[in-house]
């Protein structure tokens, strides 16, 4: 019994499919559990804001560190990054806040005109995010199975078709969530989807393409595109002559850079993968037999989307990984360059070894 009480201070009735009943009270407390701040909007406050305060330091850093490095060594790789910090910082500023707000008040305080606009930015930063990160696995589809192809205006007409696509695939928000006061509760006005679908069949094919455009289609093309890579790699790698000839050869198709930026990129597609398929699990699970999906754990469930927005924070973490461990063994190797010289007795200055190791870094 304590078990069911306490799952019931978790719910929000903005999932819910229909208000639930209440009279007309002016008095908060004698409102359902779901339609009062609870046990639940108080873990989203608590859970968003340490989220936001760790994507702005990490993201806005990462962004900086990628501007900085496109001055000195500008590459189609480094400016779609700066667009994925940019997503994860519009998630940051814009869904995060909001969540944190909206939370906090339970009932939407803002208007009709606002909860339209702020509906569309709920989830404009996580599309532009997925198909960002589908033009990073083209880019590097293009990369090392067509190194001659260069493309010219490619990356941009991709990075711009991001940006479109987010704003189409965004754009229904603002058609189908609207301000509606509850049917007894006269006073009490919440933003929801409720009313908005002819039938239950339209909501499902909305929520479905949503699912297919965020998730489904970004995911296939991320791995054929990382799936054609590998199999390349393993079909130039394999050892027709002898077992030293792939030692010595070691992936002469592929240079550092390329190899370094590749491991990236998977790293950066792995986690979006394990960040948001639970999510999408429970969401087809939710539609497909709602009766047994609600039966699981409220705290579950808030905890699936919780982290699935992570996402936006995982993203500068492995490019800071990455980008410490190459200023660290460009250092290491700078050391180790200016020891043999001196060792050897030639005469170069310790200005010049380290830059020649950047180099050879790069």
């Amino acid at each position: 019994m304590k078990e069911a009480e306490y799952d019931e201070n978790l719910l929000d009735h903005r999932t819910l499919i229909q208000w639930p009943l209440s009279n007309d009270t002016k008095n908060m407390t004698s409102l359902p559990i779901n339609m009062r701040f609870n046990d639940g909007h108080r873990l989203s406050i608590i859970v968003y804001s340490i989220l936001m305060v760790f994507s702005t330091i990490a993201n806005t850093t990462v962004l900086v560190l990628i501007l900085k490095r496109r001055k000195k060594f500008p590459s189609r790789i480094n400016m779609m990054l700066v667009h994925l910090s940019i997503a994860d910082l519009l998630v940051t500023f814009l869904m995060m806040p909001l969540e944190i707000g909206w939370a906090a008040t339970v009932q939407w305080l803002a208007g009709d005109a606002m909860c339209r606009i702020m509906m569309f930015f709920r989830i404009f930063g996580l599309y532009l995010s997925s198909f960002i990160l589908v033009c990073i696995s083209i880019d590097r589809f293009y990369a090392v199975l067509k190194p001659l192809d260069r493309g010219g205006m490619r990356e941009k007409i991709m990075v711009a078709a991001a940006w479109i696509g987010a704003c189409i695939c965004s754009a229904p928000q603002m058609l189908i969530f609207h301000v509606e006061v509850h049917p007894n509760v006269t006073w009490y006005y919440q933003c929801v989807t409720y009313n908005a679908f002819p039938s239950f069949a339209h909501e499902l094919a909305y929520v479905i393409l949503g699912m297919m455009m965020m998730y489904l289609l970004p995911l296939v093309v991320i791995i054929y595109s990382y799936a054609s890579i590998l199999l390349e790699i393993f079909r130039r790698t394999r050892n027709p002559i002898g077992a030293d000839s792939v030692t010595r050869s070691s992936l002469p198709f592929l240079d550092k850079a390329k190899i370094r930026t590749l491991k990236m990129t998977i790293i950066i597609v792995f986690v979006f993968f394990i960040c948001w398929t639970p999510y999408q699990v429970m969401t087809i699970w939710y539609w497909y037999d709602h009766s047994s999906a609600e039966a699981l754990d409220e705290r579950i469930q808030k905890a699936l989307f919780l982290f699935a927005c992570t996402n936006s924070c995982m993203n500068p973490v492995v490019y800071g990984l990455f980008n410490i461990r190459r200023r660290r063994r460009g250092k290491v190797r700078s050391r180790t360059f200016t020891n043999s010289t001196h060792v050897n007795g030639v005469s170069m200055s310790t200005r010049t070894d380290t830059r020649l190791s950047i180099k050879s870094c790069s």
